[in-house]
Formats: structure tokens, C-alpha cells, sequence
């Protein structure tokens, strides 16, 4: 079975860093898409940034820079580096992973979310 684990959330300043990691592990035929999501309170689950493939980056339109989206195949694991957190930014941000299990058979699955915090 396809897992995810992410971690790096927490509190932190206006103006602060932190870098998620989502790191997937289990049987899969190819990796499709690979991306991050956040779902802030009182408000829809949104698109952050992601790979459409496995050198392309996109972020969001509403993305002003902060943020930088990252992968290391090696290590089965994708970053998101914040910078600059402002605390609009404050929400849960969930690791999405679209992916074959078999050719042909298109699978997704969702990391348990991780809770960032922008606070003074």
C-alpha cells in the first residue's frame, strides 16, 4: 500500500521559514503528478504547488514567490521551502500523490495534512 508521511509544520513567526517533506513509500508502477495543497479555516482545500511531471514546477497564481516546491527521487520525497510566511498563509497543507499502480490504473492519495501556524 501507497503511504505518506509528511512532517516540518508548526508555528512561526511573520516572516518566517519552514520546509514540509512528504515522503511516499509503497509499491507503484510510475509516479503521474506530485503536488501540495493547504485548506485554511472556513475556506475550500487549495492548490499550492506541485510536478506536473518529473522536472516541471507550478505554483499556484495566487503564489507570490515565497515558495519553493522541490523533489528528491532518491529519497521517495518532495519539499515545499516557505519563505516569508505571513499569516494568511496559516492553514493545513496536505501532500497529494497521483500515481499508477499499474499501467494504466491511475490512483491517488493524500497525506494526513500538517498544521502551519503564522503568529506573533
Amino acid at each position: 500500500q501507497v503511504q505518506l508521511v509528511e512532517s516540518g509544520g508548526g508555528l512561526v513567526q511573520p516572516g518566517g521559514s519552514l520546509r514540509l517533506a512528504c515522503v511516499y513509500s509503497g509499491r507503484t508502477f510510475s509516479i503521474n503528478t506530485v503536488g501540495w495543497y493547504r485548506q485554511a479555516p472556513g475556506k475550500e482545500r487549495e492548490y499550492v504547488a506541485g510536478y506536473p511531471d518529473h522536472y516541471t514546477t507550478d505554483y499556484a497564481d495566487s503564489e507570490k514567490g515565497g515558495f519553493t516546491i522541490s523533489r528528491d527521487n532518491s529519497k521517495d520525497t518532495v519539499y515545499l521551502s516557505m519563505d516569508n510566511l505571513q499569516p494568511e498563509d496559516t492553514a493545513v497543507y496536505y501532500c497529494h500523490l497521483d500515481y499508477y499502480a499499474t499501467e494504466g490504473e491511475k490512483c491517488k492519495i493524500w497525506g494526513q495534512g500538517t498544521q502551519v501556524t503564522v503568529s506573533s
